[in-house]
């Protein structure tokens, strides 16, 4: 009987396994030796498809950003009307976190920027496109870009929650007379971080809302 074969290695298979890589140990523990092992092949197969590990990681990022939905601002690029832009916005942020919540550990990578990665410029493009199309100067559509990306990656990097230990003793009331509660975070550790988020978001854009009448005004 014939030996199954090995599945072909492809640039989509060094990507996959590199993500699952970084989801379950971190960006450290991606290596071209390590990839290698994983995916059962030499490491200079590897350069047939990559030729540096950056290549490998920006591919992984572009690849978690690929799945941040955009359709939003299609509608909200055509035209100027002010709350198709806080819509859009809103639901973009949320498809955004989602992404990157799932893969924490490479948010710190995507932190640099979208650099050349074409999933990362497409939605640097989308959002400056339909903040200028709502008539919002395009200084202040590149700083909207920039506040929501810091916001967005800021959630997604970790939990506020899970920073509490679920030890009542360990927050004395004596030295922290308003951390009674504190222990009981983590185990609330999504409806905690969720709702700190929607509160952070409504917040922003509401807050836009308000310079955007200012801006239409001028």
């Amino acid at each position: 009987m014939a030996r199954p074969r090995k599945p072909l290695l492809s640039r989509d298979r060094i990507v996959e396994t590199a993500l699952a890589l970084i989801d379950a140990e971190g960006l450290d523990a991606v290596s071209t030796r390590r990839l290698a092992a994983e995916l059962g092949v030499s490491g200079p197969s590897l350069y047939n498809h990559f030729k540096v590990k950056d290549e490998i990681l920006d591919a992984v990022a572009d690849t978690v950003v690929g799945q941040v939905d955009l359709s939003m601002f299609d509608a909200a690029s055509r035209t100027r009307a002010g709350a198709d832009w806080r819509t859009a916005l809103l639901t973009w942020a949320r498809s955004y976190r989602a992404a990157l919540a799932a893969h924490p550990n490479i948010v710190p990578f995507l932190a640099r920027g979208p650099g050349r990665r074409p999933a990362g410029l497409r939605m640097a493009d989308a959002v400056f496109g339909a903040m200028v199309g709502a008539g919002w100067p395009p200084a202040q559509a590149t700083r909207i870009g920039a506040l929501m990306r810091y916001f967005v990656a800021g959630s997604a990097l970790g939990s506020f929650a899970r920073g509490f230990v679920d030890d009542a003793t360990a927050y004395d009331p004596a030295d922290y007379p308003h951390l009674g509660q504190a222990h009981l975070l983590a185990e609330h550790q999504q409806q905690v971080d969720e709702g700190a988020f929607e509160t952070g978001l409504t917040a922003l854009v509401d807050g836009l809302a308000l310079q955007y009448e200012q801006v239409r005004e001028q």
